[in-house]
């Protein structure tokens, strides 16, 4: 079976994050970026798969930009099979786009199996799954943990609130969004990953993406700051706070 994984940079939230010139999205020329934490999570499920079924292909895709290649090249290094940048459409574009872009790869790559990140830390809306499902004609299945393969059966299992857990099956295709992996995502040592740039190379393919309908952003601004916290060392401190707020 191919499993087809999409992988997204998303900015590092450990960094301050700025608005460009329009003031209705991140100024992504300036932010620091990483892999989405949970397309990690569902590369690792993809690899497992591989280590455990003989035969699996697993295919990591990713659109063109700021560090995709070396994003590509460390997703061989731990163990997937084929990676393709896709060009054609921009990397920070909304999910609208993404989701064409990534169905046209998967349809001409042969996925059949497709494992994304149940959502990113860019956007949140957890819709690129949905998304992509649509547009493959095939169905999906969102907040996944748990994934075995049985010839096209795909069984796995999805969170429900309070922490029930529910099992199913679909026959492949199908559209996973990956809650999170059986183990940890893997490490790949910076010296692999220089090491599969040298011998491996990348696939290219050219895509198109068309303005879908949808919603749209007006405004964005950084939360409004207060007048931040007091610290009390003294009960009498907290004492005389209070008086003067009238509490006591």
């Amino acid at each position: 079976m191919i499993i087809a994984v999409p992988l997204k940079q998303v900015p590092d939230l450990v960094e301050d994050l700025t608005l460009d010139a329009s003031g209705t999205g991140l100024d992504y020329e300036s932010l620091k970026l990483k892999l989405n934490e949970f397309d990690d999570h569902a590369l690792e499920e993809a690899l497992l798969l591989k280590e455990s079924v003989p035969g699996t292909v697993v295919v990591a895709l990713a659109v063109s930009g700021s560090e995709a290649e070396r994003m590509l090249f460390t997703a061989l290094a731990k163990g997937a099979d084929r990676a393709v940048k896709l060009t054609g459409v921009d990397a920070n574009a909304d999910n609208r786009l993404l989701a064409q872009a990534f169905a046209a790869a998967i349809a001409q790559t042969g996925g059949e199996l497709v494992l994304a990140g149940v959502q990113s830390a860019g956007d949140r809306d957890g819709q690129l799954g949905p998304l992509l499902a649509a547009r493959l004609g095939a169905p999906v299945v969102s907040v996944v943990t748990h994934v075995t393969l049985s010839g096209s059966a795909v069984t796995f299992r999805k969170e429900y609130a309070g922490g029930l857990m529910a099992e199913f099956e679909a026959q492949a295709p199908v559209v996973l969004g990956i809650q999170a992996a059986r183990q940890a995502p893997r490490y790949a040592a910076v010296s692999k990953v220089r090491q599969v740039q040298q011998t491996a190379k990348l696939e290219t393919l050219s895509v198109t993406a068309a303005p879908a309908p949808g919603g749209k952003v007006v405004a964005l601004a950084p939360p409004a700051r207060g007048q931040g916290a007091k610290m009390l060392g003294k009960a009498t401190e907290l004492l005389a706070v209070l008086k003067d707020k009238g509490v006591v």
